[in-house]
């Protein structure tokens, strides 16, 4: 199954930001396709909830592969996959989700440089985690395994005292572990955001948030990639719920047409 890995790089060097779509089931990635989108990528979170757990690597992974393979074998645009933190312990671990992933067409990965354990999410030291994100991609060299990495560092989402600075110095570490892009949610100022830019040649990525700015802001910013997150899929059930109760007020269904 064709992976797309240059396409999908590409996408990252455009004027442009890149758009991502995040999905969660086949439904929602054919209707983003069908809007045009570029590439699409799973919220975890999302698929999560979907299933009944909560985010932070509830689920199994042979639960989430089986909701990435129907994606994947309806998708006609590159797909990224939110692999949180890996599910998995060791680098061999790790670089075995990803090898299965890889052959059902998956085009890149977000993973993560926090964990949660017993419902708390906390911070890995750079040091370490850039050690196992180098040695999952040297793996992966070693077979072949072209696949984009897009390593998620979530200093300004945990709300870390000078986020900026501390990002900057994971910048520094990461970008020599061999990943091709870099992800900060929930950093919204746009002077920030221009200071990751320019601290690094590899393309930024920033999540959708309330006080984000416009896309055109985020371009002059130097942002390369923007996603959606989880907030879509909160929205829909938010009409759903709506949407029901219209229904039970009115004591018919002429609401829903």
């Amino acid at each position: 199954m064709k992976n797309n890995f240059q396409k999908f790089k590409e996408l990252h060097t455009q004027s442009e930001p890149l758009l991502i779509g995040n999905v969660w089931n086949v439904q929602s990635a054919g209707k983003l396709e069908n809007l045009g989108f570029k590439a699409i990528g799973t919220s975890s979170y999302a698929i999560a909830e979907t299933l009944g757990y909560a985010d932070g690597e509830e689920m199994s992974f042979d639960e989430y592969l089986f909701i990435i393979k129907r994606i994947a074998a309806t998708a006609k645009v590159p797909l990224s996959v939110d692999l949180e933190a890996g599910y998995g312990k060791t680098t061999a671990e790790i670089v075995a989700n990803i090898k299965e992933l890889y052959k059902i067409g998956v085009s890149g990965i977000n993973i993560e440089d926090s964990v949660v354990e017993q419902g708390a999410r906390t911070i890995v030291a750079a040091e370490i985690f850039a050690q196992k994100i180098k040695a999952v991609a040297e793996e992966l060299s070693k077979e072949n395994i072209e696949i984009f990495i897009n390593l998620r560092s979530d200093v300004f989402l945990l709300g870390l005292p000078d986020a900026l600075a501390e990002a900057k110095r994971r910048i520094s570490i990461y970008e020599t572990t061999g990943v091709q892009g870099l992800f900060f949610p929930c950093v919204t100022k746009t002077a920030d955001i221009e200071a990751l830019t320019k601290a690094t040649n590899l393309p930024v990525n920033v999540m959708c948030m309330p006080d984000l700015p416009d896309f055109n802001m985020l371009q002059n910013a130097g942002v390369k990639r923007i996603s959606m997150g989880n907030f879509l899929n909160n929205k829909i059930y938010q009409y759903l719920e709506s949407e029901v109760e219209t229904v039970l007020k009115n004591q018919n269904f002429s609401s829903v047409f």
